[in-house]
């Protein structure tokens, strides 16, 4: 008998692989052979003793150990098709299992909605041979990723995007973005609003919308200040829910005043109810223009009830669907969540709502004033706008 030799290694995707081979029914006599060998020299089994088990010489055993060292597990298990060349999986073989790949496994009778890499290498392995394509029959895990890899597919991950389902699209943008330059053209070099001349129509132009869905989170237990121990405020795990509620918020986009309204729900009651606050607020000879999504209550029976109460008083201009990010608004609603919200606690709902009034009194005693420029050197300021006062279609008794 000879000395006990040193093991080789094997990854655990390997050795699964050589286990699954030594179990096949369908593959060559000598590649479950020389599965075999190569698990039993992992297991630090000698030359001699493994050549006893395998059925085989010396020479052998050491020669697919040594193709193992020198090429990995392919290299080991199968012959080269040539002298001095690796066994080689052709372009057919590749585009058979990167066109596998592109599909959903749910699609091939799987509940996975993605593909693991056991799945896809166990469903090439069972669909090979009938392909035409035996050689795939053994492909190892680590050789259908190195595949993939090199065709740069990542079939275990979605990547979301988000579909332009607004044909008018950029003409909507386009028109928010001439709304933002005709804007721009209102303050001086130092930053400050022009008035109005007397004899001009005075224009209030105000970036709107939604915030939903604000959790009133009570602790079960107070906080702990930060001490020698602790460095930080902390808190316990638990928690209750004491409701939701809504926000309904524009910002002056020439004085930088926020104005907020806090509500249970945000259906058309409460829109109108944000409008009559804006009707209040601003002087009855001047118009109120909102740029704002085009939410189904902003355009709503009941709204343009009410806008036919206050003709030529307001004039909309809608974002793109899927265009949120052109309104301003949303970068104030991403601060108020970063300073305010994060993390709040509060004893009862009415406490949430007394809070979020609190943050706009704090922030309009020192009011910021929110520009655009993002492709507004596109822009002719004195193209025509086109904004939307949202008539009846048709009377209503």
């Amino acid at each position: 008998m000879g000395k006990k030799a040193s093991t080789i290694t094997l990854s655990t995707d390997d050795r699964s692989y050589l286990e699954a081979q030594t179990r096949a029914r369908t593959i060559q006599a000598q590649t479950v052979t020389r599965a075999r060998i190569l698990l039993l020299k992992a297991d630090g089994i000698s030359i001699d003793d493994i050549a006893d088990k395998v059925g085989m010489n010396r020479k052998s055993v050491m020669l697919c150990i040594n193709k193992y060292l020198e090429g990995g597990v392919e290299n080991a298990l199968f012959d080269a098709p040539g002298r001095g060349r690796n066994a080689e999986i052709t372009d057919d073989e590749k585009a058979w299992i990167i066109n596998i790949a592109c599909q959903k496994p749910v699609n091939l009778g799987y509940s996975a909605e993605v593909w693991t890499r056991a799945l896809l290498t166990k469903h090439i392995n069972k669909f090979a041979e009938d392909a035409g394509h035996t050689r795939l029959s053994t492909i190892s895990q680590s050789k259908v990723r190195t595949i993939l890899e090199e065709a740069d597919i990542k079939p275990n991950k979605i990547a979301y995007y988000c579909e332009n389902r607004d044909p008018n699209f950029d003409q909507k943008m386009h028109n928010v973005l001439l709304v933002y330059k005709q804007l721009s053209l209102q303050f001086d070099e130092k930053g400050q609003l022009i008035p109005f001349k007397e004899d001009e129509q005075v224009v209030h132009v105000l970036s709107y919308d939604e915030k939903p869905g604000i959790q009133a989170i009570a602790n079960t237990s107070e906080d702990l200040s930060p001490d020698k121990k602790h460095k930080t405020f902390s808190r316990d795990y638990e928690y209750k829910r004491l409701g939701t509620v809504s926000l309904l918020a524009g910002i002056d986009l020439q004085t930088g005043e926020a104005i907020p309204l806090v509500r249970d729900k945000h259906s058309s009651k409460e829109y109108i109810e944000f409008l009559k606050l804006l009707d209040t607020k601003y002087p009855k000879k001047d118009k109120i223009r909102l740029v704002l999504d085009n939410l189904k209550v902003h355009s709503s029976l009941e709204t343009r009830k009410y806008l036919a109460t206050v003709p030529g008083r307001f004039e909309f201009v809608f974002t793109p669907k899927h265009g949120s990010w052109l309104n301003l608004i949303e970068g104030f609603f991403s601060k108020l969540t970063r300073q305010s919200l994060k993390g709040i606690r509060v004893k009862t709902k009415e406490e949430l709502v007394q809070r979020i009034y609190k943050y706009f009194d704090e922030i309009n005693e020192d009011p910021v004033i929110y520009h655009w420029k993002y492709k507004l050197e596109e822009i002719d300021s004195n193209e025509a706008l086109v904004v939307d006062t949202l008539p009846l279609k048709s009377p209503v008794n």
